[in-house]
């Protein structure tokens, strides 16, 4: 009992702290404090990528699946920002001493910045008097320059290091909770601005830089540890794209969409993955050529490069899922120290930072499915076999552009048993899987009727849990493409031909039942019209029966014909629509209950059905309109 008691006062003190926390990195450091709070007072437990110096303050998902980047992590435990061990007593008890920011940058281990500031002539100043921030780049962010930047900025101290000091200060203080995500602060040098994101996972970058170690305070200020030496940001978007020579193509794309005003405008924050010449090189010259012609296309070819918020690399610690303007979401991820856009390292160059957002170069070209044709969307998908199926009769006509369709394309699991022989009537068939209009499933309703390009009518079947056309149901979302849709289904379809009895008297496994309907003087009513569903016994069912019994069934026309009403629904039920048991009338006026075994034979669907005289396996025969 007192275990359960001290477990929910440790979840209710859990749950104060971390919910006292208003801002996403106070989230994360309270988190980091609480799993480090067994190593004693003022311990943080800190997830250190395995093989690298990089390192982060951890939150519960972290935490669990102990991994940043897909990297293992190990946990370390080390004092919280502001504490400090003192030797014989457990944890970080002792808040560390309170200097100016000079002595404070060697305490927490920004010693190059620290020599740098002397150097510079900086000292007097971040020792004096005043109420500074500085966001001072760790001793491996300066050791990280390329050689000959480092040498001009040290050869040259009084003018370009603290120039490039000063544009790390800002002469107020700032703590992380006062950076807003998209803010800017001015610095020091010409106020130029710092440009601020925090993000909903903790992390605070300045310029793109982490915030490695935040919120040290000074005597004078307030000192931010950063993995990078930032640099000025003088361009927007659009003058990023226009000064770089490997984005020349995407420069002609831009002036050609009037992409150039919204790269230019100010107003927000956007992420560019920015095409190099190279990406637009891997792209067969046809569809590059028809993209760059259609207007439309090319708007949602450039927008669907363009994310709404800005994303520095050093945010992305995991998968997310990131919408575009052009209103498709992108899988961005990180591998290690690579980016990935939906599972793939194809960043080439990152965290090109602009006054308006921040660019990084990709080395393929993302094509969202409404620039494309339906032949385009459906090649290495889940229906590629049946794009080859449509190539192959002849009908690319209709797959390409400025022809509004909707294809029914069945998903490659539908010709695991082989892929059909393309005769004249395989081509018929699949041109009415062709309708004359671009559709979405969304507005499809029960009862309508699509035309399609082979001349025949097909419905449209609403269940609750399945939108089927014909005998096949809908299997996963629509692709939507420039001028044509594909509906993914489960199967290929079979158009309607004739009535129920047309059917039955064209399948030699059901001569006996449609003599027992003549029999039974139900003829005239499965030819009239109206929609029914036939679970039909086949000649074995009716011959399983004792020969008695079957000749005094067969010699009562009434009991006959209460027997087989029985066994025929007053709707029509696709069986791609039975997933679990489904009640429906009879025309005896008994309910029927079917429900699948999951076992496809053809077009024939099997059911279990109670009949008076026992459980006999019957073949289910899509119902068909009597007109």
């Amino acid at each position: 009992m007192n275990r359960i008691v001290l477990l929910a006062l440790t979840l209710t003190l859990l749950t104060t702290l971390v919910t006292s926390a208003r801002y996403p990195y106070q989230k994360v450091l309270q988190h980091s404090r609480i799993r480090g709070r067994q190593h004693g007072p003022n311990v943080c437990a800190v997830q250190r990528v395995m093989g690298s110096n990089k390192q982060y303050y951890t939150n519960c998902k972290q935490w669990y699946q102990r991994k940043i980047c897909g990297k293992s992590t190990v946990i370390v435990y080390e004092c919280c920002p502001g504490y400090e061990k003192v030797p014989g007593e457990r944890g970080c008890p002792a808040a560390l001493p309170l200097s100016n920011i000079y002595d404070t940058l060697g305490i927490v281990g920004a010693a190059t910045t620290q020599l740098y500031s002397d150097r510079a002539n900086l000292r007097p100043e971040i020792e004096g008097p005043g109420s500074f921030t500085i966001f001072a780049p760790s001793n491996e962010a300066w050791a990280a320059l390329p050689a000959e930047i480092l040498d001009a900025l040290v050869s040259n101290v009084n003018i370009e290091l603290l120039n490039a000091l000063r544009y790390h200060m800002v002469d107020k203080r700032l703590l992380t909770d006062e950076m807003k995500h998209g803010g800017t602060v001015p610095s020091m040098y010409q106020n130029l601005d710092i440009h601020i994101h925090h993000y909903p996972n903790g992390i605070v970058t300045v310029n793109c830089a982490r915030l490695i170690k935040a919120d040290h305070h000074a005597t004078n200020g307030v000192v931010h540890v950063i993995d990078k030496v930032i640099t000025a940001v003088t361009n927007n978007l659009d003058e990023v794209v226009e000064t770089e020579e490997s984005l020349e193509t995407l420069r002609t794309a831009v002036a050609a969409s009037g992409l150039d005003t919204l790269l230019q405008s100010e107003d927000k924050q956007y992420t560019l993955l920015a095409p190099t010449n190279e990406a637009f090189e891997k792209v067969p010259k046809e569809t590059l050529a028809r993209i760059l012609g259609d207007p439309e296309a090319l708007k949602d070819l450039l927008h669907h490069h363009l994310l709404h918020s800005a994303q520095c690399s050093e945010a992305i610690i995991a998968g997310s899922s990131i919408e575009t303007i052009e209103g498709t979401p992108l899988e961005v991820g990180c591998l290690g120290d690579e980016l990935t856009l939906n599972g793939k390292a194809i960043i080439s160059k990152k965290d090109i930072l602009a006054t308006n957002g921040v660019v990084h170069f990709i080395d393929e070209l993302l094509i969202p499915d409404s620039a494309k044709t339906v032949s385009e969307l459906g090649k290495d998908s889940v229906v590629s076999t049946a794009i080859d199926l449509f190539l192959q009769a002849g009908l690319s006509s209709h797959l390409a552009v400025n022809e509004r369709v909707t294809v029914i394309a069945p998903h490659n699991n539908a010709f695991k048993a082989g892929t059909p022989v393309i005769d004249r009537n395989m081509k018929n068939l699949l041109q009415n899987h062709i309708i004359k209009d671009q559709l979405s499933s969304k507005y499809l309703y029960h009862g309508q009727v699509l035309e399609t390009v082979g001349g025949n009518k097909l419905r449209v079947f609403v269940y609750r849990n399945a939108l089927c056309i014909e005998n096949s149901c809908i299997d996963a979302h629509d692709k939507k493409g420039r001028y044509g849709t594909l509906f993914i289904v489960d199967k290929l379809l079979t158009p309607p031909s004739g009535n129920v009895m047309d059917v039955l008297k064209a399948d030699s496994r059901f001569s006996m039942l449609v003599a027992a309907i003549q029999s039974a003087g139900l003829t005239e009513t499965l030819n009239r019209e109206g929609t029914f569903t036939v679970f039909a016994p086949t000649d074995e069912a009716f011959r399983a029966l004792p020969r008695g019994e079957l000749n005094k069934l067969l010699g009562n026309a009434k009991e006959l014909s209460n027997l087989l009403k029985y066994h025929i629904g007053d709707e029509i039920l696709v069986s791609g629509a039975v997933s679990q048991l489904i009640r429906m009338k009879s025309l005896q006026g008994e309910k029927l209950e079917a429900m699948s075994v999951s076992t496809l034979m053809l077009n024939f669907f099997i059911f279990y059905c109670s009949l008076c005289m026992g459980v006999y396996k019957i073949a289910y025969i899509h119902g068909v309109s009597c007109a």
